[in-house]
């Protein structure tokens, strides 16, 4: 069975929409938030991925319909304030394409942006962008019509600012050097479940941990990885402890021994204190469900979770909203 007709965060976003009465969707939407929230106006129904650019005081966030938007955060932000999305990148290139995962490469002043044929599966990229500016520095094509099928979802960057993406489609991960060039694939028996249907979704969420690794989550099993890539890409399944991470998306590191996940439920704080060999889920954030939490990211050393779908019509009202985690 083919993961062909749409994203897998749009998958469980109608799975849990046709559960929930719209009366209650209302209610939800009407009630007083228990954490603080950055809403924002945009043009769009699905924000794909958002993150906290610390420089530029903002928001920056993927379109699923393709493209970027900054969310700019004022120094006198009165909370309560419905804040204004403003198209940063609108790149003809990948039309037809959606903007899925993000990230602020900081050092060398770019933003990597992961783009994919979430419908087909037939085309997956890597583009950067300069903060500054919003001029394109490069567009790698990662697979295309007469590859495998795949779905570039998520982007990392290490410290000499290779990227690497995720396929959660293939169960495979691009290495794309500072430049734009294509360099490897990794790939991992340890990436493909047992179970068939474990693997619609598979490779997801990445980050760089800064002693030189990678984590990666697998989204339908829950696993969770570690890749030394100073150990020619060695691959190990993390041990973990406390609870499971199915439907795991999106992930933030809050400190080198604390990583956030995003997805359903909203967030799940887990923590190491072996260098990422073993973990243990220890506090769990529940937010808007009908919003769909997709990414993390942290914010004056607070998270917050970007969440997909926008309410309201013609003004599409988004939620980024603060985690506050609890056993």
């Amino acid at each position: 069975m083919a993961l062909s007709l749409c994203s897998a965060k749009s998958l469980i976003f109608l799975f849990i929409l046709s559960a929930i009465p719209i009366a209650f969707i209302i209610s939800l939407e009407l009630a007083k938030p228990t954490t603080h929230v950055f809403h924002y106006h945009s043009s769009g129904f699905f924000r794909e991925c958002g993150k906290w650019d610390d420089l530029n005081r903002r928001f920056i966030v993927a379109f699923m319909d393709g493209g970027v938007g900054e969310i700019r955060v004022p120094d006198d932000y009165s909370p309560g304030t419905v804040l204004q999305e403003v198209t940063a990148v609108k790149d003809v290139d990948i039309a037809g394409n959606s903007s899925l995962g993000i990230v602020v490469d900081r050092p060398r002043n770019r933003l990597l942006v992961v783009n994919a044929d979430v419908i087909g599966n037939k085309y997956s990229g890597l583009a950067a962008y300069d903060l500054s500016t919003w001029q394109r520095l490069f567009l790698t094509h990662l697979s295309g019509p007469n590859d495998e099928k795949s779905f570039a979802d998520d982007v990392a960057v290490d410290a000499e600012g290779n990227a690497y993406v995720t396929d959660a489609k293939a169960s495979k991960i691009w290495k794309v050097g500072k430049d734009g060039k294509l360099l490897s694939v990794i790939r991992n028996p340890l990436f493909i479940q047992r179970e068939w249907y474990k693997n619609l979704v598979a490779l997801n969420g990445i980050v760089y941990h800064p002693d030189g690794f990678l984590i990666v989550i697998h989204t339908f099993s829950g696993n969770l990885y570690k890749i030394d890539i100073a150990k020619d890409d060695e691959v190990k399944l993390i041990k973990l402890n406390g609870g499971s991470l199915s439907f795991g998306d999106g992930l933030e590191l809050l400190s080198p021994t604390k990583l956030v996940v995003a997805g359903n439920p909203s967030a799940r704080l887990v923590e190491s204190s072996d260098g990422w060999e073993t973990a243990t889920v220890v506090a769990k954030f529940k937010g808007p469900a009908h919003r769909l939490a997709t990414a993390a990211t942290v914010k004056d050393g607070r998270v917050y979770l970007n969440h997909m779908v926008g309410m309201g019509y013609p003004k599409k009202k988004h939620a980024i909203v603060e985690a506050v985690f609890s056993n």
